[in-house]
């Protein structure tokens, strides 16, 4: 069953028409509010360039596991 998402206010104008694939490839830039010198810090600080990069980041993954756990912990 397709599956449609709207994603257009979460990405900067010139991404708001590329498949899941694409965006998961694409430079963090590509979120809405992240400017390129927020992407080049990013890059700096953990060697994160693409949306599929900052996902999967271990900060990332560990800082929703700690909010998803302290919700279920309340």
């Amino acid at each position: 069953m397709p599956i449609s998402v709207n994603l257009d206010a979460a990405l900067d104008k010139s991404y708001e028409s590329s498949s899941l694939a694409d965006l998961a490839n694409a430079p963090v830039a590509a979120l809405a509010g992240v400017s390129q010198e927020d992407a080049e810090a990013l890059r700096k600080a953990f060697n994160i360039t693409t949306i599929a990069d900052l996902a999967n980041h271990k900060f990332v993954r560990t800082a929703q596991a700690i909010v998803t756990l302290s919700q279920v912990a309340k």
